[in-house]
């Protein structure tokens, strides 16, 4: 895909993949999925035709500079909105993971899977725990313990409970 537009600049190259692959198979699936899930109507302003062909327009310069990103729709904003808004840092759609870990309900749920037999099996435990209190004391190691989190409750899952059914014999 990244080859089909091989004669414009890098930026637009970039939102093309975008267009067809992180907006598809992503963030677009994220928002329907869980607003399906709840029982809400949600709408996506800026895939709009009309809207996106205008803004297919917009050189690229007037978009993104080294330094921060839809150059033109921030400085559209302010006429309606404050400026610090307008001037916000893009957030996506973040999971407090970081606060959640550091409240005691997470952290002794976290830890007592951090202590326990699987998490014996693969990793050094007392390490595991050193990582948990650095974080909760204000070291951000949430990356490194959601991935061990999710690594062992995957593995028991489908290992130790062995809950996913089997998939039906041939006959």
């Amino acid at each position: 895909v990244y080859a089909e537009v091989k004669d414009l600049d890098e930026t637009t190259r970039m939102q093309y993949v975008d267009l067809y692959f992180w907006l598809v198979g992503d963030i677009l699936l994220k928002t329907d999925k869980m607003s399906m899930a709840h029982s809400l109507e949600s709408r996506v302003p800026f895939l709009d035709r009309r809207v996106f062909d205008v803004s297919a327009t917009i050189p690229t310069p007037l978009k993104a500079n080294e330094t921060q990103t839809k150059l033109t729709l921030r400085e559209a904003s302010e006429r309606a909105i404050p400026k610090d808004w307008a001037q916000k840092e893009k957030l996506g759609f973040p999971v407090p993971v970081v606060n959640w870990l550091r409240q005691d309900r997470y952290y002794n749920q976290v830890k007592e899977w951090f202590t326990g037999d699987i998490a014996r099996e693969f990793f050094n435990t007392d390490e595991l725990v050193r990582l948990l209190d650095e974080h909760k004391a204000g070291a951000d190691r949430s990356r490194k313990i959601w991935i061990v989190y999710m690594f062992l409750m995957w593995y028991k899952i489908y290992f130790v409970d062995k809950t996913v059914p089997e998939k039906p014999k041939a006959r």
